[in-house]
């Protein structure tokens, strides 16, 4: 069988030593005689699983004590809705920096709740960039500040932290997180997809900084409900119990390649052999400014966009598949997650000069 390179944008590529581990395990996980599938959530064997799966991403994101780490569902989406629910407390505005489509979607939903002020946009360029912070228009005001760090569609990421003073900064950061390391103690929440870098869809982090749950809008759900989330170590109902038993193991890989400063430099290495090739030719084209260019998602078109059918064609005879555009923008996308290796992005690179080579 012809070796698969998965450039899917999620649910995507996750290690070839998880898989192993998970189809060893996926009968008799470590003698229970049953399946993690099978588990009661609340039993002891899923306990320790759960509790593990949480004490290693504390330690590879550096999380400080005062933050509480929640297993959760319904996707980065139902985040959208549910920040504002939490994190307003009595407060009528919200900022948001508005930088591709998933920021506008976190932004719509915003607006049921509150006033959005929207800080900065790049929608005057496609999103093909992150406006500079001197341009921003913060409110000192609002309840919280939210930005996305990496648009996982339009292929751009913030490399900084934004400063915002003493009001709450907030991040959905599914397309990259452990990818980099990043400081959790200068965001009040960061919230991710586990579906792009993590695991298996279904299961959505939360990390919130334990002063800022409690106080939701009137009539919130207790599933939308931090603090009932948090006071019941993420099991106030059936967490998706399979999600998080994948999740600790890619975890404990990361752990093993040396944690989040090991695996940026891979990511680097990776994203610049397909940067480089992409700047060096006129066939094909990036449209993203180069002081943003996300290490995860890489969008490009051919110059010829009628050979697109044939690009995706001839790059999935070859096991390189996943690479058709997002239908909004069209082209190409290569996601090059944690645990699509290095050798997948040669082999996406030669065939792309091949390619071209054939088609000039």
């Amino acid at each position: 069988m012809t070796k698969i390179y998965n450039f899917a944008a999620g649910p995507a590529v996750l290690p070839e030593a998880v898989l192993q581990q998970v189809q060893a395990e996926l009968l008799d996980w470590h003698g229970a005689g049953m399946s993690v599938m099978e588990m009661s959530h609340r039993g002891k064997e899923f306990m320790s699983i759960a509790a593990e799966a949480e004490a290693d991403l504390r330690e590879l994101m550096n999380i400080p004590a005062n933050y509480k780490v929640l297993f959760l569902q319904g996707g980065a989406s139902a985040q959208f809705g549910m920040i504002p629910m939490n994190l307003l407390r009595g407060k009528k505005t919200a900022d948001y920096l508005n930088t591709g489509e998933w920021s506008k979607k976190a932004i719509a939903e915003a607006k049921k709740y509150c006033e959005v002020n929207v800080v900065a946009s790049s929608a005057d360029k496609n999103f093909s960039y992150v406006p500079q912070q001197s341009a921003w228009n913060l409110n000192a005001d609002a309840a919280y500040v939210h930005y996305t760090s990496n648009e996982t569609i339009g292929g751009v990421e913030l490399f900084w932290t934004p400063e915002v003073g003493a009001v709450p900064l907030v991040a959905d950061m599914s397309s990259h997180i452990l990818s980099r390391p990043v400081d959790v103690a200068k965001h009040a929440l960061i919230y991710a997809g586990a579906q792009k870098n993590i695991g298996p869809a279904g299961l959505t982090i939360v990390i919130v900084r334990d002063d800022l749950i409690g106080e939701t809008l009137s009539g919130t759900p207790n599933m939308y409900d931090y603090k009932v989330h948090a006071e019941n170590d993420s099991m106030y109902n059936t967490p998706p119990t399979f999600a998080v038993y994948v999740a600790g193991l890619v975890f404990k890989w990361l752990k093993a390649h040396g944690g989040l400063a090991a695996m940026e430099k891979i990511n680097i290495t990776k994203a610049s052999m397909l940067y480089d090739y992409l700047d060096a030719t006129d066939f094909y084209h990036c449209p993203t400014a180069k002081e943003n260019r996300s290490r995860m998602n890489i969008p490009f078109t051919l110059k010829n966009e009628a050979l697109d059918e044939e690009f995706l064609k001839q790059a999935k005879a070859l096991g390189l598949v996943q690479l058709k555009g997002h239908r909004s923008v069209g082209g190409m996308r290569a996601s090059i997650y944690n645990a699509m290796p290095v050798e997948g992005v040669k082999v996406l690179v030669a065939f792309m000069k091949e390619f071209e080579k054939n088609n000039s």
